[in-house]
């Protein structure tokens, strides 16, 4: 791996460890506090942990740029791209955490809908495939299809990484998994270059969360989903992206059916992979 990608991973690991290490209010706010699956009371608060890594890690950067070390500020718009995925997917996955209710599924909050109420969860649906959108409509899109399926790429890659939140750890190996192959992809680029520090600091509230010390929530899985989906995006030629797209939609339609906890249970090597770490 360059070594500028490593730094960048090992600088939002490292960011991530010093918030969690300076706000330990954050797994004591009762605020945050959620029931997870094993029945304890735990604090969402990895996700924030997440945002605020990154965000010290482009101010960061920022300062640096301008007295002569590493980009300028403004030569990588990428980075400005991938801020705004963060904060703006993490905020609609906060307010879920805080505000949602007990409507699960994409039934759950269209059966909502039909009774007048717009629940938080469609609130983050439509929310995140309106930050799509602007993230997709960025210098060099082709078509007003092509930006449309980037966009829905975006959105369905942050709303499955909400799906697969049902288990400490889960999303976060998942994430980092499909993160590798991007990366050697995206290579020094830009996007690479952009991503980065946002996955080290997924890396650095692993512990916590395969611990049961504090959950990742929807603030973290809806933010770690988007930035892979606009990484994506930015990264995989056209046919790629269209067989990722496919593969979102079928992952997403299929969860209202099956229940990715029972298939990983049912699979031994998939349950071995997802219990590794984790507290017994």
């Amino acid at each position: 791996m360059h070594v500028t990608i490593l730094l960048a991973l090992v600088l939002g690991f490292l960011a991530a460890r010093l918030v969690t290490m300076s706000a330990p209010e954050l797994r004591e706010s009762p605020v945050l506090a959620r029931t997870n699956y094993r029945g304890l009371r735990l604090a969402t608060a990895s996700g924030l942990v997440v945002v605020a890594g990154v965000l010290i890690v482009e101010a960061g950067r920022s300062v640096l740029g301008a007295f002569g070390f590493g980009d300028e500020p403004g030569v990588n718009a990428a980075r400005s791209l991938v801020l705004f995925a963060v904060f703006g997917f993490a905020l609609l996955g906060f307010i879920d955490d805080v505000l949602g209710g007990e409507d699960r599924g994409f039934r759950g909050h269209l059966r909502a809908l039909r009774e007048g109420r717009v629940t938080t969860g469609m609130l983050k649906l439509a929310g995140g495939a309106a930050i799509a959108f602007v993230l997709a409509a960025q210098p060099g899109f082709v078509t007003g299809k092509r930006l449309l399926a980037d966009a829905v790429l975006i959105a369905l890659a942050a709303n499955l990484g909400n799906l697969l939140d049902r288990a400490p750890g889960r999303v976060l190996k998942c994430a980092l998994l499909a993160y590798v192959p991007l990366a050697v992809i995206a290579g020094t680029g830009p996007v690479g270059i952009a991503v980065a520090p946002v996955m080290g600091a997924a890396a650095g509230v692993l512990p916590d969360d395969l611990r049961e010390r504090s959950m990742l929530g929807d603030t973290g899985a809806n933010l770690l989903g988007g930035v892979l989906g606009l990484m994506a995006v930015f990264t995989l030629g056209r046919g790629a992206r269209t067989a990722v797209l496919v593969g979102l939609v079928v992952a997403n339609l299929a969860s209202e059916f099956v229940s990715y906890s029972r298939v990983i249970e049912r699979v031994p090597p998939l349950r071995w992979a997802d219990g590794l770490g984790r507290r017994r």
